[in-house]
């Protein structure tokens, strides 16, 4: 039976559900809902659960917080894994147990989107000019961890794909290239806006 269709608020938050849960492991807050949605009242977020509950979306357990459960996701389709390649000597190629590169949560998750990389200062981290390079917007609305790749927003410099560092209130941004400088400023003048989760190289790509 086919599930009854959401309207586009109620799959924004649904998503941000479903990936918030994968993620992290547990439920998030009424109030991490409303900044992730970006309103200001509670109430159109009590709304969307109500109505994610009623589509069987999701289900919680009354009179205790934090306890929704994702009861639908849809079907996954991938990639059929053949096997292992040799990228040094030559090994057989073992083929008796298939697996299945699932990538739909890339493609169906509001909070992922794509940046074309222009330049090589992240070389060293295997990201060169032309790469795509999957981002994920904040889910728990904290800093990243140190040492986790972040598109950066710097005040009056721009937006930079660098590795994130934070003491006390200074921000250093650490390119993967010793051939380019560090960046490094006052935490109030720094916006994540993502953080690295995977890279997609096209070769039929040609950087112009």
């Amino acid at each position: 039976m086919e599930k009854e269709k959401l309207t586009p608020p109620q799959k924004e938050l649904y998503d941000f559900l479903v990936e918030y849960i994968r993620t992290e492991q547990h439920t998030p807050s009424i109030r991490q809902m409303m900044r992730a949605m970006n309103l200001k009242s509670p109430a159109p977020i009590q709304s969307r659960l109500e109505r994610l509950r009623n589509k069987k979306y999701i289900d919680w357990t009354e009179g205790k917080a934090r306890t929704i459960r994702i009861l639908y996701q849809p079907q996954k389709t991938g990639l059929q894994v053949e096997g292992t390649i040799a990228a040094g000597s030559l090994i057989e190629l073992f083929a008796d147990e298939k697996e299945t590169l699932d990538i739909t949560f890339i493609l169906h998750q509001s909070s992922f989107y794509a940046l074309r990389v222009m330049g090589n200062s992240m070389i060293d981290d295997m990201i060169q000019d032309g790469d795509l390079v999957i981002m994920q917007r904040h889910l728990n609305l904290d800093i990243p961890r140190n040492g986790e790749i972040v598109a950066a927003r710097v005040d009056g410099c721009g937006t930079t794909l660098k590795r994130y560092y934070k003491f006390a209130d200074r921000v250093t941004l650490k390119p993967s290239n010793s051939n380019f400088n560090v960046i490094e400023c006052d935490a109030n003048k720094v916006e994540i806006q993502g953080i690295l989760i995977a890279v997609w190289r096209d070769f039929l790509y040609k950087p112009k």
